[in-house]
């Protein structure tokens, strides 16, 4: 059995540039795939892409199923009619060389519920459907990690072992 010789990368998509302080699948993702392919690469090869808990390592996920929120594209969300661009237009300078975790969360989160409120406003019927159909599906994952992580809210952020007996 003959197996071709192929080589590749490891590096999480957080490690990617950007203007909002952490790499994500926006453009930045697609420009550095087409890289690894005029380079002659075969693999782009990945940490875990979970929403990372303690520690912000992607090998501490809240979730075995769930991705990071962290990697949604602002660009994409534009794109998609979901953000402005005029919500874009005060993103902060944040560092270049590292990610400043605690900075760029409540930034993105902030994002993502505005591009939340938009869709439940304005999304047309086909995405909304399209929503509803991937909520479906994915129920047997989805509304206990919602509410795991709403529970993890409401207690600081402190670990499950830690909340209230009753809960």
């Amino acid at each position: 059995m003959h197996f071709p010789r192929r080589s590749g990368l490891l590096m999480h998509p957080t490690s990617l540039p950007g203007r909002f302080g952490i790499g994500d699948w926006g453009s930045a993702a697609k420009r550095f795939v087409d890289f690894l392919a005029q380079a002659g690469q075969s693999y782009w090869q990945m940490l875990p892409l979970g929403p990372p808990g303690y520690g912000a390592s992607p090998y501490q996920s809240l979730s075995a199923f769930a991705g990071s929120p962290l990697l949604i594209s602002p660009e994409k969300l534009v794109e998609a009619g979901h953000l402005s661009a005029a919500d874009l237009a005060s993103t902060p300078a944040f560092p270049v060389e590292r990610v400043d975790f605690e900075a760029v969360g409540p930034y993105k989160e902030a994002l993502l519920r505005r591009a939340f409120e938009n869709f439940r406003a304005d999304a047309p019927d086909e995405q909304r459907e399209a929503f509803a159909r991937f909520c479906a599906k994915q129920a047997f994952w989805l509304d206990d990690f919602a509410l795991f992580v709403a529970l993890k809210r409401v207690h600081g952020g402190r670990p499950w072992y830690e909340w209230p007996p009753e809960v």
